[in-house]
């Protein structure tokens, strides 16, 4: 028998168009396997997720560029067509951010987290982040809002290049326009040449202390904080491989016991007063042994059923049964057990399990047809691809081999630069404020982890 309440649908909501998001198939199957009637509202052509066979319903989700009155349309249409309460959880950080702005309209037909209004807009956004680190003692990479494009520029060389430039809001990233949520930056013309695109970006552009990749460096913490404020479903995982290399998506990932991580998570969530699922992003810096927050996600990770236990709980469960005032059960952790998303490392994937046990993001043996599907599919998502690529290559090789960068001290003087000078870049404690950008639905992209 299960344990959740089958009585209770759960609605899962993605805005980006991304098709391969495995982590959507994850929450269809962890749901649909306890027997939830599963509403799938994202755009799915081309899509694996789509085979499913845990897929009780498709909806069609909101339109690219869809303003917030469409958006809780589109979510106030399917609660009619279900005709009564569901579990509502968005998979990326768009629809998080749409959903908490319209709490107030969605709550009587939806079961949501009860939580401080607009907190997963805060978390979300990464300039709002280094302050809320700040304030709860939270080690953060030291970050700059500039506030021009000199600012940019002389901010790269007082962090120490290379730096890591991020956009504060990267869901409202335009489709096609080029632009990476995250990217290296290793000249002050570089970052000159991002700050510029700003407007085109949807919103501002941040500065951060690199923090060099490495051997046990990179972690992930996922959780689902309870009504009493309780991280449950989740735990502590170590990247092993990510795509791109060094910073990016999980690509290969394993459950390792780190006390640690469940102690920040812990202290972030109780400062703030968060309530429902979240996936931090961690950084071990190599000189100081101290893990920084990288990234505050307030939805499901893409491998959040790594962390499934011996109780088969997992954040999107402990969701359902939170909402629906069900216990949750005690099951035993599983360190050991790893993630692989095939696509990403199919050798990997092709190798005996751990003794921990495994979980491929699209095969299984009780869904098969998504896992067949996304070969096929992903051949030719890669074969349109390749042109762009091989021209992007030819075009970094025409201009040679890159100097080696290292840490600078001063900048230089403006007379070779002919960049203004610049107050010294603040640490992340003193990051200026981020006015609110615009509607989430401005733009309909959001980053996938």
């Amino acid at each position: 028998m299960s344990q959740l309440d089958t009585r209770v649908p759960a609605v899962l909501l993605r805005i980006d168009r991304n098709p391969f998001h495995h982590g959507t198939l994850g929450a269809v199957r962890s749901l649909g396997r306890a027997g939830i009637d599963v509403h799938l509202v994202a755009e799915v052509t081309g899509s694996p997720v789509r085979r499913s066979r845990f897929v009780g319903r498709l909806h069609p989700p909101p339109p690219p560029g869809a303003a917030l009155a469409d958006i809780a349309g589109a979510l106030l249409r399917v609660a009619a067509r279900v005709a009564r309460p569901a579990v509502l959880i968005p998979m990326d950080d768009a629809g998080a951010v749409a959903v908490s702005r319209l709490r107030a309209e969605l709550a009587p037909a939806y079961l949501l987290p009860q939580q401080p209004a607009a907190l997963p807009e805060r978390v979300a956004d990464k300039a709002e982040l280094a302050a809320l680190c700040a304030a709860a003692d939270i080690p953060h990479p030291v970050t700059v809002v500039p506030d021009s494009a000199s600012q940019a520029a002389s901010a790269a060389w007082r962090l120490g290049l290379p730096v890591m430039a991020k956009w504060s809001r990267p869901w409202l990233l335009p489709a096609g326009s080029g632009l990476r949520s995250t990217a290296v930056v290793r000249s002050p013309q570089e970052a000159r040449e991002l700050y510029v695109r700003s407007e085109e970006a949807g919103s501002r552009l941040l500065l951060q202390e690199f923090l060099p990749p490495g051997t046990d460096r990179d972690w992930f913490f996922h959780g689902y904080a309870d009504r009493a404020g309780t991280l449950r479903g989740g735990g502590p995982g170590r990247k092993l491989r990510a795509r791109p290399r060094g910073a990016g998506l999980t690509a290969v990932g394993q459950w390792v016991p780190n006390p640690e991580l469940p102690a920040l998570a812990e202290r972030l969530t109780a400062q703030l007063g968060y309530r429902g699922i979240l996936d931090l992003d961690f950084r071990r810096c190599g000189t100081t042994g101290r893990y920084h927050l990288l990234d505050f996600n307030p939805r499901p990770g893409a491998q959040f059923r790594l962390f499934t236990d011996t109780a088969g709980l997992d954040v999107v469960r402990a969701q359902h049964l939170d909402l629906t005032h069900r216990p949750l059960p005690d099951g035993r952790a599983l360190p050991g057990r790893t993630f692989v998303v095939e696509n990403y490392a199919p050798l990997t994937a092709l190798r005996r399990a751990a003794p921990g046990g495994r979980e491929l993001a699209w095969h299984a043996g009780d869904d098969p047809a998504p896992g067949r599907a996304m070969w096929g599919l992903w051949t030719a998502h890669a074969t349109r691809r390749l042109p762009g690529r091989l021209r992007r290559i030819g075009a970094a090789g025409a201009t040679g081999v890159r100097p080696r960068v290292v840490r600078q001290g001063p900048p230089p003087p403006s007379s070779l630069t002919g960049l203004p000078e610049v107050p010294h870049a603040p640490h992340a404690s003193a990051v200026p404020a981020v006015p609110t950008a615009a509607d989430p639905a401005d733009d309909e992209r959001a980053g996938s982890r």
